[in-house]
């Protein structure tokens, strides 16, 4: 491992991630309301990074970057996947990428995936995988699930969040005794808010649901707006499906301490993108409205590491880190080569993962202070650079531009870009954002040449 680690050996590894979870639906988040026991029980034994960002605010795409390091306008994958993941349209789409787990498995792991892949070809297995159960879509009705087992695409009996769960642990049985790697992929708390156990649903139903203010609606919402918006039968869903989520994670834990693999397993928990429940008068995430959005709730996400006995305990971080930090990151820490012909945007947050409080002096990342942290999204011909200070949002050809002063204005309710008084603001950030992306941009695969569908 790297000299932050104590560990001279590697680790097994659990990489959860949920879908649509919004950076506030967590009781380890601060949410009263939501009940997460088990993901408040995994951040009391690991750390959680309080500013985890996404690098694009949907789906397909931000599971892309956290498996290979590299952004859309790398990778290739700008929207969430529709046609290309089952029957005649199917086609790997991220097939000449190099994955963190063909690193692992090159140097001993045996990897599996159990739950939702949504980044081409669902039917066949991927990037050193050698375990595959896949959701064949990207999500869908949570009982009658269409998933491939054992390369055979079938109807899924059961509620899926409890079978993507049985599922690894089974995977858990059989190689708890060689080095794994296993991605636990739920579908929830995507839509839709229907189907979820009765008695977890009927539990909400005294919530005041102050945690998601159902607020006056934005004038760039889409139709899910107008079926969600005010509604408590889908707020009572949505918080049911993490809270059904939360359980099966549980079980996850207490295999894992049964079979005495708590101290030589790190686990990793995020989602892939954000979400809003009625904050700032719309439901979604970075498609919820139209223009696309960067608010937040849509970029940011919860982020646990946990290994007991390595990684500092009951501790938050306030290092500003992305998703395309992902992959280095957990290479550093399971000391394996990072891939060097990728060039890859993003760094190591190991330091700040072991408590280097340096990183997360505001706005910068090195002790003495000389280097400017930015985060940087892309969503097609949408773009943002995020400072602990600011954040600007470039829209190619669509517009509007937005600028927001989050230290004065952490809800993003005033955009700054057309005030003469912050011009010269807005420029800076918008040439520290073209230099950024010229860097990392294959010409090709450039988002701002996204004009499908999803943009009109």
């Amino acid at each position: 491992m790297s000299a932050e680690n104590p560990s001279a050996d590697r680790p097994n590894v659990v990489y959860i991630l949920t879908d649509d979870q919004g950076p506030w639906a967590a009781g380890c988040c601060g949410n009263p309301e939501i009940r997460t026991p088990n993901l408040d029980r995994l951040a009391a034994t690991g750390t959680r990074f309080d500013n985890f960002f996404v690098a694009t605010p949907v789906c397909s795409p931000s599971r892309a970057t956290f498996l290979t390091g590299r952004i859309c306008s790398q990778h290739g994958i700008h929207e969430w996947l529709s046609e290309e993941n089952v029957g005649p349209n199917a086609r790997g789409i991220i097939g000449e990428e190099v994955a963190y787990t063909d690193v692992m498995a090159e140097h001993g792991y045996y990897c599996g995936l159990s739950g939702k892949w949504h980044m081409g070809d669902s039917m066949n297995p991927q990037h050193s995988l050698d375990f595959w159960y896949a959701h064949q879509k990207g999500g869908g009705d949570y009982n009658a699930a269409p998933v491939v087992r054992d390369g055979e695409a079938i109807i899924e009996d059961g509620y899926i969040t409890d079978v993507i769960t049985d599922e690894a642990l089974g995977f858990l049985d059989r190689h708890h005794d060689e080095r794994f790697y296993l991605s636990v992929h739920y579908t929830a708390p995507h839509s839709p808010w229907t189907g979820h156990p009765q008695d977890i649903v009927d539990s909400y139903d005294d919530c005041p649901f102050d945690s998601c203010p159902q607020e006056e609606k934005h004038p760039w919402a889409i139709s899910l707006t107008d079926r969600c918006l005010g509604d408590r039968e889908m707020l009572k869903g949505y918080f049911a499906a993490v809270t059904a989520m939360d359980t099966n994670v549980g079980r996850i834990l207490d295999r894992i301490e049964e079979l005495g693999l708590r101290e030589d397993t790190l686990i990793c928990f995020f989602a892939d993108n954000g979400f809003s429940c009625g904050q700032h008068g719309f439901w979604g995430k970075g498609n919820g409205t139209w223009p696309r959005n960067m608010y937040e709730n849509s970029v940011k996400v919860p982020a646990i590491m946990s290994h007991p006995g390595h990684i500092p305990e009951d501790r938050v971080s306030d290092a500003m880190v992305s998703a395309y930090d992902f992959l280095p990151t957990l290479l550093d820490y399971l000391d394996l080569p990072v891939p060097e012909q990728q060039n890859l945007p993003g760094k190591s947050f190991v330091p700040a993962l072991m408590g280097d409080s340096s990183m997360e002096r505001p706005g910068f990342s090195s002790a003495d202070g000389d280097e400017m942290v930015c985060i940087y999204d892309e969503y097609g011909p949408v773009r943002m650079i995020r400072t602990a200070e600011w954040k600007y949002v470039y829209r190619h050809a669509h517009g509007p531009d937005e600028l927001f002063d989050l230290v004065n204005d952490p809800d993003e309710r005033v955009n700054l870009a057309d005030d003469a008084a912050y011009q010269e603001r807005r420029k800076e950030l918008k040439g520290m954002m073209d230099e950024w992306f010229a860097r990392y941009v294959i010409p090709e695969k450039d988002g701002l040449k996204e004009q499908s569908e999803y943009w009109r």
